[in-house]
């Protein structure tokens, strides 16, 4: 995935207008009155979302934007969640502009982010490009001994979600609030709002690929970002975007011969938005991976997309012919 093409690419389909932008500051505070979501359900330690609940905003990959900072913390507050930013998270790296700040200072942000006991959630600001440089410097034992929260990113973030899920956590991969893709998006803002609340996004659907049904661990996200095999009997999600589809055969192509699909149970394949005409993506698609002999669903509204679906990953999913759904 080429590193501009990093966060989810502008959507205009469902644009609207952030409820009362406010100067930047360290601190967020929620409205007083912010109305919980009216699907809201569950109990305190069930992992879901509520109003008043502290949630960290922090810029591990690209530097971001700052008018589109205001506008996704703004969107957070109206859903009645006090927002604080990293304190790195307006940053650029001095000597390289592709990077929201240094590696040191991103990966503290994140560990002070996912340690942070006040804090309920960690919404990654963009994507771009900077999560594998962050990747070593986290402290993962202190992560891995804090209390689990709710993860959110997309994109760049693929590693960040591996090594999380790996720690036993459950993430989100959906769009995240610093970008167009949940500024200017209200369906896939909504659908992200729903997931985090009602830990309930509702079933997946698609076109079966290759027919089939199957229940694993979920994991995945940007196609070409992966690295390190699934767990044995996966159901991987997999997504790009400005990928031609050459080079997503060289992908494909690359992480067969190294043996990463062998223990896969089943596939489910995103947008591919940006990677050339739709025949000729699904054409290679079904080349690298049909003969799996797993079960495989395409088209998804996942990923780089307009009203893209928040999806879960480091929980149990069910896949059954053309729909997939949470099975715990």
């Amino acid at each position: 995935m080429p590193a501009p093409a990093g966060t989810a690419r502008p959507t205009t389909a469902h644009a609207a207008q952030p409820p009362g932008e406010r100067a930047l500051r360290l601190v967020h505070s929620a409205p007083a009155a912010g109305p919980a979501h009216p699907e809201q359900r569950g109990r305190p330690g069930d992992g879901l979302l509520r109003a008043g609940d502290r949630v960290a905003l922090v810029a591990p990959a690209g530097p971001v934007a700052p008018g589109m900072l205001r506008a996704g913390t703004a969107w957070l507050e109206a859903w009645g969640l006090e927002v604080v930013h990293g304190k790195h998270v307006s940053d650029t790296h001095p000597t390289l502009p592709h990077l929201g700040g240094t590696d040191a200072d991103r990966a503290a942000d994140l560990t002070e982010a996912l340690t942070d006991p006040a804090t309920t959630a960690v919404f990654c600001a963009r994507g771009g490009y900077g999560c594998q440089r962050v990747l070593d410097l986290v402290d993962w034992t202190a992560v891995e001994h804090a209390e689990p929260k709710a993860f959110i990113g997309s994109s760049d973030t693929t590693v960040l979600h591996d090594r999380l899920n790996r720690l036993g956590r459950r993430t989100w991969f959906g769009p995240m609030p610093a970008t167009p893709a949940f500024v200017h998006d209200g369906a896939a803002r909504d659908h992200l709002r729903r997931a985090l609340f009602t830990g309930d996004p509702g079933p997946y659907r698609g076109t079966a690929l290759v027919p089939g049904t199957a229940t694993g661990p979920s994991t995945g996200g940007t196609l070409t970002l992966l690295d390190t095999p699934p767990p044995p009997g996966a159901i991987v999600w997999l997504e790009d975007v400005d990928e031609a589809p050459y080079r997503l055969d060289r992908t494909l192509t690359a992480l067969l011969r190294r043996g990463w699909f062998n223990d896969v149970a089943g596939l489910v394949l995103g947008s591919f938005t940006g990677c050339g005409d739709h025949a000729d993506v699904h054409a290679v698609l079904h080349d690298r991976l049909a003969g799996l002999g797993i079960p495989i669903v395409a088209d998804v509204p996942f990923g780089h997309c307009a009203a893209q679906r928040t999806i879960p990953l480091g929980t149990t999913v069910h896949l059954d012919q053309a729909t997939v759904t949470i099975a715990g």
